[in-house]
């Protein structure tokens, strides 16, 4: 498929503003979907919901989502509705809209939260029965994005891992920490960390979007199985720091909630295997050259 209109749900968010740099260096037009339009390529979910998509886009891609570890926000029966609607009621915006439109791919994300915590390696063809609110809320999102069976739209469910970037996400929370030298690993540190660096995020969809035999659920992780304490040893190695400072787990379950602060102190063993059958191809396959585009005090641009 060519890059010609793109639709990006969430596009003004951590991910989504790198994956609209990306599709433009690509050649894309994109149209933006976020809550509070200020540019010319730029409308809302009320918008979406009231008018439509146009008819001549080519793909629509959905990374909306309210930041699950947002330290400001108290793990409420509010803000767990939040978190839901931000990414459940989205996709189905855009699911309802583009039905009525030309486009060729409907991608949207989900995370690994789908697999449960334990030593088994999962692949995207393994099965797994909701277990709790996170895995859950992965299970509908991924429903919400369901077109109807006669719909010749294709479609893709990109699950991804913890994004590593210094602008957001997990990275920008713990860099003045560690540049500090009070880093460290979160509890034992043994608990497995499903990785993926924003480029190759973003390149995945592009990806996606472009090969029109993709189909179904991708992994979005690196091809290397890290722990927690691993990956604690390549960032504070890259940032030249030591990382002697473990951050207890009952510390992380006082300040984000037991059922959230889950999201770090457990993890799953997930491998990309259907990402690499499709021929793509990693950036950033190892975390000791991932950490390594982190270790700038400032940042203009992910993309670089």
């Amino acid at each position: 498929m060519a890059l010609r209109r793109v639709v990006v749900g969430g596009g003004t968010g951590f991910i989504g503003s790198s994956l609209v740099r990306a599709l433009r260096s690509a050649g894309a037009r994109v149209l933006i979907v976020c809550r509070e339009p200020e540019q010319e390529n730029e409308i809302s979910w009320e918008d979406v919901k009231r008018s439509g998509l146009p008819a001549d886009i080519s793909g629509v891609i959905n990374v909306a989502g309210q930041n699950v570890l947002d330290p400001l926000k108290r793990w409420s029966p509010k803000f767990k509705e939040e978190v839901w609607d931000s990414r459940v009621q989205t996709t189905k915006i855009l699911a309802s809209a583009i039905v009525k439109t030309n486009a060729e791919v409907f991608t949207t994300i989900s995370g690994v939260a789908y697999y449960k915590p334990s030593d088994k390696i999962y692949t995207e063809n393994t099965k797994c029965e909701k277990y709790d609110f996170l895995s859950e809320l992965c299970h509908e999102w991924e429903a919400a994005a369901k077109l109807p069976i006669n719909c010749n739209i294709r479609q893709v469910v990109i699950r991804s891992g913890v994004v590593l970037g210094r602008t957001g996400g997990m990275i920008k929370q713990i860099f003045y920490p560690f540049y500090l030298g009070m880093g460290g690993p979160i509890g034992s540190g043994e608990q497995y960390m499903p990785w993926i660096h924003i480029n190759d995020l973003c390149n995945l969809f592009i990806h996606v979007l472009i090969r029109s035999n993709v189909s179904g659920v991708l992994n979005g992780v690196a091809p290397q199985i890290i722990t927690n304490e691993q990956f604690t040893k390549a960032f504070a190695a890259a940032l030249h720091r030591p990382a002697l400072i473990p951050v207890p787990i009952p510390i992380l379950s006082l300040i984000f909630h037991p059922e959230r602060a889950k999201i770090m102190t457990e993890g799953q063993k997930v491998v990309p295997k259907r990402v690499l059958e499709t021929g793509f191809q990693y950036e950033y396959s190892t975390i000791v050259s991932a950490c390594k585009k982190f270790n700038k005090l400032f940042y203009i641009d992910e993309l670089m």
